[in-house]
């Protein structure tokens, strides 16, 4: 399999296991994950948080690690990668407020390249624009808002329509890894 120019976009507060697992994933791989977030430049961090279920009636937020930047948000090129990955977390609900973020997920659906959203990461694409008539997962907490962009909501795992690959939580990464990296082989 040819190595890939993967870009994945994140925040503060973006889901430790959504952003790591899938870059350590891609890297032995032996594709190339830039990380970027809004505002970042290389060797900057965001702070990432941990999401468990235990016992509350929703998920409690615990302090995860530093996540290395690593390229200048402002300078990159859609047009050079080959995939673009999405984690989820608190950050998606203020990436999608960025007119830039908004611009990248529309070239990568405009191009037909691999999009991957877990998590509420699919709050980015849904601002976007680019769920209309594609067949998707996420979390519960965003399913409504899904279906109200025109998507086609699935419970399960994993769901992959044409270029998209999406799941639900941090128990689906393996599945998710597993789908975006026979995405990127075709």
């Amino acid at each position: 399999m040819p190595s890939r120019r993967i870009l994945m976009i994140v925040g503060d507060y973006v889901e430790d296991y959504e952003a790591m697992v899938p870059l350590q994933i891609l890297q032995c791989a032996s594709h190339h994950v830039d990380t970027v977030c809004p505002g970042k430049s290389a060797g900057d961090t965001v702070i990432t948080a941990i999401h468990d279920f235990d016992g509350a009636q929703t998920y409690s937020e615990k302090p995860g690690h530093r996540f290395a930047i690593s390229a200048n948000f402002d300078s990159i090129d859609p047009a050079t990668y080959d995939a673009l990955v999405l984690p989820g977390g608190r950050a998606p609900e203020y990436l999608r407020l960025n007119p830039r973020v908004l611009e990248i997920v529309r070239h990568f659906f405009q191009t037909s390249k691999p999009i991957a959203a877990i998590c509420h990461g699919g709050w980015i694409p849904i601002s976007a624009g680019v769920y209309k008539g594609v067949r998707v997962t996420g979390s519960p907490g965003i399913k409504d808002d899904l279906v109200n962009a025109g998507a086609s909501y699935e419970d399960k795992s994993v769901v992959v329509d044409r270029n998209h690959v999406t799941s639900r939580k941090p128990d689906d990464l393996p599945d998710f890894c597993r789908e975006l990296i026979r995405l990127l082989s075709v």
